[in-house]
């Protein structure tokens, strides 16, 4: 009886273990699944260490050191004292000299100098000779000095590095090569980003300078530059960036030298990569395809020099020694409409020439922050040991005290991680070990009750605050109707902007802020549902909203007019209130820009299978998109297409332009959507008739026609509050006076900025 008592516990222990095996059995396969994800380097897992990253960085930004680097920006102060970009290439020569004279050790321009300076005199007088009115061929201005050759006269005397872009499409064109780039090991090229072409500076001044290097930026999938590309290759030949040249220039060093994977003496195997770049004195550590993992400071302005300060001499000569003598100085373009701007985790918005100058600080200063060699296997063992051990010891602990350790091995992961990055600047990533923990836990315990209940909350929560209520009940009846997929359908989008809002965000604190944008957003909100609008979606300030779907609305394109009718007007009311309510937190007048437009457009559940979003794509989205942008340029609140244009029969329209808006090839004739058909007068028709004659005029080029009839149109569109519009076309007929388009030129106007 015993060994019958035995036998039958042993069998039970075996059928227990059996269960809890297949009950781990999920978690195990979740964890290899990630495993082979990681080791596959997918981008969405990278995307995710890269968000900790930025958060660290915010957290615990480099201090700034001083060091031997400066900023001078040509900002709108500059423009506004001495003139509009680009300057006669004199003034550029001055710049570089006054600095040289300073003691600047090298002097790198975040600018391409590819076209010849058009203030050059035998460009003035070609043009002073094409005037009706000249009175001489002005032979003795030809006969001056080029402005291009005094700049490169500059060039030969000064340490100055042009700038030059590099591009994907292919061309011939190669830039000078200063310095020698001398490998250590195996070829690195196919590990550096690639490149077909560049854009480089005019030969008299690329020939007379002392590098060059290029300023082309790319960042991460979604625009952050978390690394600085220190090499690129163009076809087979190997080029510095613009921070990696100043550095040399500034020492007078001859080669840089690239230690390749298997040519340093710390790295062995793998695919041949970079594993460090040594300028002169100065060793660089660098991921394999050469970029320098950016170390950012906060802002600080003690960094930047306006360029007119010293143009106009507004520095004594000891300040201009005290700030440049022995520094690398990085010259850039921060003024409105010529930034170069670029995201990092610090700011949205950054100076690309500040990336420069921030790159050449670490590397002068060894502030780096390094992602090691072995980080990559520590992760993969976190994603096993974790992952594993976890799903096996699920089912004995139990959902409650399973969630405890998943809990405090988390907080591991990450504690371990930010440690590291704090005290020693290595950059460890704990996102894929902890999806382990929480897939692994989530798997095992409660996969498909949770699926369950997140597809039911999802619905609810997701829904019910931007569709009708109809549609949220037509989708809880019918969760299949989630299923990924779209169809086409005739709609019409909106796309409404904040002006200023920038301006508006550095009056508020964060908690205003959201305030201020709730009581924004509520009525403009309430007015499109009540419009039977979709809204897609909040982008910050920004308000994307569709009609025609997902139920039908035939009289979609009448329904967006009228609602941006309706926002325009809430928006005066709003601006108007006095006294404002108790806890407003309004920052004074407030601005929007309506862009609508209507078309064939995909619209359904897109995203991934684990998170969906009813939205739409299409070329109508994007030329929506494209038209909101321009209200600002034309100074309108509300700008349309030409498609919804002719729909809307009734509704006293302007012609704006016929533009051809940034990434389209097609140009579109825009309206400005004036009022609803009930206020239309007379007066309306009128001014659209005044416009389309002008507009003639304008399109066959018969400026003085053209300016008399835009004279004649100034007070209408003062009196609409669309004065912009004029100055537009004013600039426009000025500049074609100076400098007239060719002869088949269709009256098209190309937008530059989205």
């Amino acid at each position: 009886m015993a060994v019958i008592a035995s036998s039958t516990l042993r069998g039970r222990l075996r059928a227990l273990a059996s269960a809890r095996a297949l009950l781990a059995l999920p978690g195990v396969v979740a964890t290899l699944i990630l495993l082979a994800l990681h080791v596959a380097e997918v981008p969405a897992l990278r995307s995710l260490g890269n968000l900790l990253f930025d958060t660290y960085q915010r957290a615990y930004p480099r201090e700034y050191q001083p060091a031997p680097v400066r900023v001078v920006d040509i900002d709108d102060e500059t423009l506004r004292r001495l003139g509009q970009w680009p300057w006669p290439r004199t003034d550029v020569a001055r710049l570089a000299q006054l600095l040289t004279d300073a003691g600047a050790s090298a002097i790198a321009f975040d600018i391409v100098f590819a076209e010849p300076d058009r203030t050059s005199p035998a460009r003035i007088a070609k043009m002073l000779a094409a005037s009706p009115d000249a009175t001489s061929d002005f032979a003795g201005v030809a006969r001056m000095a080029d402005h291009d050759v005094l700049l490169g006269q500059t060039l030969a005397r000064t340490p100055t590095i042009p700038g030059f872009f590099l591009t994907r499409d292919a061309n011939a064109v190669r830039p000078e090569q200063k310095g020698g780039i001398a490998v250590l090991g195996s070829p690195i090229e196919d590990a550096l980003p690639g490149f077909n072409g560049a854009i480089v500076p005019l030969t008299v001044l690329s020939a007379q300078a002392a590098g060059a290097g290029f300023v082309s930026i790319v960042g991460d999938s979604d625009g952050i530059i978390r690394r600085a590309p220190l090499l690129a290759r163009i076809g087979d030949r190997i080029v510095p960036s613009l921070s990696l040249e100043a550095l040399r220039v500034a020492q007078q060093a001859g080669a840089i030298i690239v230690r390749g994977t298997d040519g340093s003496g710390e790295m062995g195997g793998g695919a041949p990569g970079v594993v460090k770049l040594k300028v002169g004195s100065f060793e660089v550590p660098t991921t394999p395809a050469g970029e320098l993992w950016m170390n950012y400071t906060l802002p600080r302005p003690d960094r930047i020099v306006p360029a007119w300060k010293i143009l106009q001499g507004a520095l004594p000569r000891a300040e201009m020694e005290r700030l440049f003598a022995g520094n690398i100085v990085f010259i850039g373009t921060g003024a409105a409409g010529l930034r170069d701007l670029v995201a990092t985790p610090i700011a949205d918005r950054e100076l690309g020439v500040i990336v420069h100058a921030q790159a050449v600080e670490q590397m002068i200063l060894g502030a780096f922050v390094v992602r090691p060699d072995w980080a990559p296997g520590v992760e993969r063992l976190g994603i096993v040991l974790f992952g594993l051990l976890l799903s096996l010891a699920l089912p004995r602990l139990g959902a409650t005290w399973g969630g405890v350790v998943a809990l405090i091995a988390l907080a591991g992961c990450f504690v371990a991680s930010w440690l590291a990055y704090r005290d020693h600047q290595l950059l460890v990533d704990p996102t894929v070990p902890a999806l382990a923990i929480v897939t692994a836990y989530m798997v095992v315990t409660s996969f498909t009750y949770y699926r369950e209940e997140r597809a039911r909350a999802y619905i609810r929560n997701a829904f019910d605050r931007y569709l009708s209520p109809e549609m949220v009940e037509r989708i809880a009846r019918d969760p299949g109707s989630l299923e990924l997929g779209g169809e086409e359908r005739d709609m019409t989008v909106m796309f409404c902007d904040i002006r200023s809002f920038s301006r508006i965000s550095e009056k508020l604190g964060p908690q205003e802020l959201i305030k201020f944008l709730i009581e924004f957003l509520t009525p403009m909100t309430d007015i499109l549902i009540g419009r039977k609008a979709t809204i897609d979606k909040y982008i910050g300030d920004a308000i994307l909203a569709f009609w025609n779907a997902p139920l039908d609305d035939p009289d979609h394109p009448e329904n967006a007019a009228r609602g941006a009718l309706a926002m325009v007007e809430a928006l005066h009311r709003l601006n108007a209130l006095d006294p404002r309510p108790p806890g407003s937190h309004w920052p004074g007048e407030v601005k929007i820009g309506i862009g609508l437009n209507c078309g064939t457009c995909c619209v359904g559940n897109m995203g991934s299978a684990q998170r969906l979003s009813y939205s739409l794509l299409g070329d109508t989205v994007n030329l929506a998109s494209r038209i909101e942008g321009l209200t600002k340029f034309y100074g309108v609140p509300i700008a349309v297409g030409s498609e919804l244009a002719a729909r809307l029969g009734g509704f006293p329209m302007l012609e704006l332009d016929a533009v051809r808006v940034v990434g389209r090839d097609a140009p579109e004739r825009l309206f400005a959507l004036l009022a609803a058909p009930e206020a239309a007068t007379p007066e309306h028709g009128a001014l659209a008739a005044a416009q389309t004659d002008f507009l003639a005029a304008y399109r066959t080029q018969h400026w003085d026609s053209a300016s008399l009839k835009l004279a004649d149109l100034v007070p209408s569109f003062e009196a609409l509050g669309m004065a912009k519009l004029a100055g537009v076309y004013a600039e426009r007929i000025a500049a074609y006076r100076i400098m007239p388009p060719a002869a088949d030129w269709d009256g098209v106007y190309q937008a530059m900025e989205k």
